[in-house]
C-alpha cells in the first residue's frame, strides 16, 4: 500500500511577485491575496501553511538597506498573526502557523496569543518557533548583539518549557459552565506555575481557556546539530533543507535518533523537506521556465540579498564570477549559509546561486511535468522513509501562476498516486492531521 506523505507551504507577508504579471502588483497588505492562497492550499489538502517572519530591515547587502528595500527582499514585512487570523477564518481545515520569536515575545504573550488563535481557528493553529538570528533584530529589542547560537537555544529550551507549563495551567475540563450553580470555571483546576529559571520568571496561570488542541502544534527548523536536538525535543513538525535524497535520509534519521533520546516516539516528529517544484505541460517547458528564472540578474541579486539578510554577511563584496575566497561563518542561519556556499566545490558565487537556485532545487531537484515531479517526490519519500515536503517559491515571492501550477497541476498528480491526502478527516486538529500517517 502506498504510504502518504504530508505537505506544507511557507511564505512571507511581504510584497508578492510585484514585478511580474501574475501577482498583486506589490501591494498585498490587506491580506486578501494571501487569504485566497490559503483557500487554494486547502482545496489541495495541504496540512499547514507557515507565515515566516523577520524583525528588522536588513542592511547587510551592500552595507545599507537600499538593495533590500529596492528589491522588496525581507522588507517590508508585516506582522504574521493578523494575517494568520484572516487566513484561518477564511478556511476550515488548513493548519495556519505563525512565526513568533523567542527573543521578541515574552513566553506569557506567546502562550496567550497561541491559545487565543487556536480557539479562534478550531484547533488549527501552530507556532513556528524561532530564536531570531540577526543582530539588527536584537537591536530592536534592547540588545546590542545576539547571544551565541548555543545560548539562544538554551534560552529557547527554557522558553518552550514555560509555554508548555502555561498551557497546562488549566486542566482540560476546567471550564464547567454550570448554569445552575453559577460556576463558569472550576478554580481548583486552574493554578499558577511559579516558574523561575535562568532566563524567565513567570507566575501564571494563563488567562485563556484551554483551546481545542490545548497545546497548538509546534513547528521548528533547526539545521545545526544544536538546532536539530531542540527540534527533535519539541517539534511536531521539523522543516529541513538537505542535499539530495541521501542527505534527506541522513537528516531525518538524525532527528528521529534525537527524538528517541529525548524520550519521544520518533513517529511523532514529521520532518518536511523544502522544495520548489518547477512544472510545465512538457519537461522542456518546465526546464525553459527554470532556466529563465535562474539566469536572470535580478534573481541572482535577490538570492544574495536574502542570504545576506539571513546571515548578516555582505555578499555584494564578493566577485560573482570567482569562488568564495574563504569559508564563511555566521552567528545567524549557518545552515542556510552552508547550503549556499558548498565550500570546497570550486564553483563561482554565480554558479553557487544557480546551483542552489535559492530554493528552486533545495533538497531535491523537481523540474518536469506534474506527473514526472510527482513520481520523483514519491520515490524520494519511499527511500527517505517519510514524512513529506514543504513547498516554497524562489525568495518566498508568490504569484498566482505558480500557485495554480502546484494546486491544479502537481497536487492532482500526487493524489492520483495516493501519495497525499485528497480529503481532510472531519474534525481533525492540525496535530491530529500530522499524526494521521
Amino acid at each position: 500500500m502506498t504510504q502518504k506523505f504530508h505537505l506544507s507551504f511557507i511564505f512571507n507577508f511581504t510584497p508578492d511577485d510585484w514585478q511580474g504579471p501574475f501577482g498583486t502588483g506589490g501591494y498585498p497588505w490587506d491580506g486578501r491575496f494571501y487569504t485566497e492562497v490559503a483557500q487554494d492550499l486547502e482545496r489541495a489538502c495541504f496540512d499547514y501553511v507557515i507565515i515566516e517572519d523577520k524583525l528588522m530591515v536588513p542592511e547587510a547587502y551592500g552595507g545599507s538597506s537600499e538593495r533590500a528595500l529596492r528589491q522588496g527582499i525581507v522588507a517590508p514585512k508585516h506582522d504574521p498573526v493578523p494575517l494568520a487570523a484572516a487566513m484561518g477564518l477564511a478556511t476550515s481545515h488548513l493548519g495556519i502557523v505563525a512565526t513568533l520569536s523567542t527573543m521578541a515575545y515574552p513566553p506569557f504573550i506567546t502562550a496567550r496569543l497561541s491559545s487565543t488563535m487556536d480557539s479562534m481557528l478550531g484547533g488549527r493553529f501552530g507556532w513556528n518557533i524561532v530564536t531570531s538570528a540577526e543582530n539588527l533584530a536584537a537591536q530592536n529589542f534592547g540588545l546590542e548583539e545576539l547571544p551565541t547560537r548555543d545560548a539562544r537555544y538554551a534560552a529557547a529550551d527554557e522558553y518552550v518549557e514555560v509555554v508548555r507549563q502555561l498551557f497546562a495551567s488549566w486542566d482540560a475540563d476546567a471550564v464547567v459552565l454550570d448554569r445552575e450553580k453559577g460556576i463558569y470555571a472550576d478554580h481548583t483546576k486552574v493554578r499558577p506555575i511559579h516558574f523561575k529559571g535562568e532566563h524567565f520568571s513567570v507566575r501564571g496561570p494563563l488567562n485563556t481557556v484551554p483551546s481545542p488542541q490545548h497545546r497548538p502544534a509546534f513547528i521548528q527548523a533547526g539545521a545545526s546539530p544544536r538546532g536539530r536536538r531542540f527540534a527533535a525535543r519539541n517539534a511536531d513538525s521539523v522543516i529541513a533543507i538537505a542535499n539530495g535524497v541521501s542527505g534527506m535520509k541522513q537528516f531525518r534519521d538524525d532527528v528521529r535518533k534525537h527524538a528517541e533520546a529525548a524520550g519521544r516516539d520518533p513517529d511523532e516528529v514529521k520532518v518536511l523537506f523544502c522544495v520548489t517544484p518547477t512544472v510545465g505541460e512538457t519537461e522542456q517547458e518546465a526546464r525553459d521556465k527554470y532556466e529563465r528564472t535562474v539566469s536572470s540578474p535580478q534573481f541572482i541579486h535577490d538570492i544574495l540579498a536574502e542570504t545576506s539578510a539571513l546571515t548578516e554577511i555582505d555578499f555584494a563584496q564578493f566577485d560573482l564570477d570567482k569562488p568564495l575566497p574563504y569559508r564563511l561563518e555566521t552567528n545567524g542561519e549557518q545552515g542556510s549559509l552552508d547550503q549556499l556556499q558548498q565550500w570546497g566545490s570550486g564553483k563561482t558565487l554565480r554558479e553557487l546561486v544557480i546551483d542552489g537556485a535559492g530554493g528552486l532545487v533545495s533538497s531535491l531537484e523537481l523540474i518536469g511535468t506534474p506527473d514526472q515531479v510527482a513520481e520523483k517526490m514519491g520515490a524520494a519519500m519511499e527511500e527517505v522513509g517519510g514524512d513529506g515536503f514543504m513547498l516554497t517559491t524562489p525568495v518566498l515571492r508568490l504569484n498566482r501562476r505558480w500557485i495554480a501550477d502546484i494546486t491544479d497541476g502537481l497536487i492532482p498528480a500526487l493524489q492520483r498516486r495516493g501519495l497525499t491526502r485528497s480529503a481532510y478527516t472531519p474534525g481533525n486538529t492540525l496535530r491530529q492531521n500530522l499524526a494521521e500517517f
